[in-house]
């Protein structure tokens, strides 16, 4: 069997497609193949597929969604997708993302350092035929991850597909679509993309990273043994799980500040705007404006005093509830101490009232006086 030819375009893309991924898509493709290691021990020339969903607007594509695959080979080893299940699939996550509603943009998996190629082919073809004609492909590079490398860019490349011209005898039959020319063959360009995160992802994301900085700390430690004294690395690889901790923590809280330092900026810059008469006003922000700008004095009260009468008036509440309750608990221990010490007072009165009886009685015990004292009389 010949090994796969790879089918990256010489040429960089002319069309103007940006791709924006979320960083669930990324979590979802490294649980995936985190799985599927762990099961069958090598990633390398094996088989992971997903399916990639988001929306198309023009030239911006959104990848939002991914959801893994089952690998049916077809007629020479051929990677296809079960037609029924995979619409039936596809149609569950259609209707569960109603709003905003989502479609099928792409496919994923994994690939060598050079690129896609022939065994990728198939499954292409199959999408762009019966799915979506503009489908994208995410390939994943394992071997960038067990490198010992330690880059910032991402293991992984987005290509869009185009039909290039090539002589037809060098082309291979497997690299052409049905119903096109013998002289144009699939390849593949790669495509520029950005990480785009929302608000509540990067609380999601920086949970995981919290975790993840206590799983791989071993890990860590490990490596600092192997790394030569004086290398930038150390300085990293030095740092203790509750320093990484906190740096992670302050790196969000910047992340946030600068994040609502530049909406204030915006606000800022529209307000300028509206005064110069550079745009028209808009009711609805500059009522929303006025609802911020009124919830403002909630986490800083102009009237210092009033705020800070209330605080000790609370405070004083919760101090006298607390000093209520061991009022109550100490009364409970003198009623306890004044029921022991009646018992003790009652039976020193009985022992005095035996030692007047006689020498006679003094053996008896506390018990037995107590007794005869509810026995009838007997007959003198």
């Amino acid at each position: 069997m010949d090994p796969p030819q790879s089918l990256v375009s010489q040429k960089p893309s002319d069309s103007g497609i940006h791709v924006q991924v979320h960083p669930l898509v990324l979590l979802t493709i490294s649980d995936q193949i985190t799985r599927f290691a762990a099961r069958q021990r090598k990633v390398e020339g094996s088989t992971i597929i997903g399916v990639l969903l988001g929306q198309q607007n023009g030239r911006q594509i959104t990848i939002d969604h991914a959801f893994e695959c089952d690998v049916p080979r077809g007629d020479d080893t051929e990677v296809l997708l079960p037609e029924p299940w995979f619409e039936e699939r596809v149609k569950q996550f259609k209707d569960v993302h109603k709003a905003p509603s989502v479609d099928l943009v792409g496919w994923w998996s994994i690939m060598p350092p050079t690129g896609p190629s022939t065994v990728h082919l198939p499954l292409h073809r199959q999408l762009l035929q019966t799915h979506n004609e503009n489908a994208v492909f995410l390939g994943f590079q394992t071997t960038q991850v067990n490198s010992d490398s330690r880059t910032a860019k991402l293991p992984l490349a987005i290509y869009e597909s185009v039909l290039e011209g090539e002589n037809a005898a060098d082309a291979p039959k497997d690299m052409q679509i049905d119903g096109e020319e013998r002289n144009m063959s699939l390849r593949f360009r790669e495509l520029p993309y950005a990480v785009d995160t929302g608000e509540a992802e990067i609380i999601g994301v920086d949970t995981i990273a919290k975790g993840s900085g206590t799983a791989s700390h071993d890990e860590m430690r490990t490596q600092k043994s192997n790394l030569s004294t004086g290398n930038e690395e150390n300085a990293s690889v030095g740092l203790s799980q509750d320093e990484e901790e906190l740096v992670g923590s302050l790196n969000t809280r910047i992340n946030a500040v600068r994040t609502f330092q530049d909406r204030i900026s915006n606000i800022k810059d529209y307000l300028i705007s509206i005064e110069r008469g550079d745009v028209p006003p808009s009711h609805h922000i500059l009522r929303s404006i006025n609802s911020l700008m009124s919830q403002l004095s909630i986490l800083a009260p102009d009237e210092g005093g009033s705020f800070a009468s209330e605080v000790l008036a609370q405070q004083n509440d919760v101090e006298l509830a607390a000093l209520l309750g061991r009022m109550g608990e100490n009364i409970k221990e003198i009623r306890e101490m004044g029921r022991r010490s009646a018992t003790i007072q009652s039976a020193r009165q009985t022992e005095q009232a035996r030692a007047h009886m006689g020498p006679g009685n003094t053996s008896g015990d506390l018990t037995g006086e107590l007794f005869r004292q509810d026995m009838p009389r007997g007959r003198g």
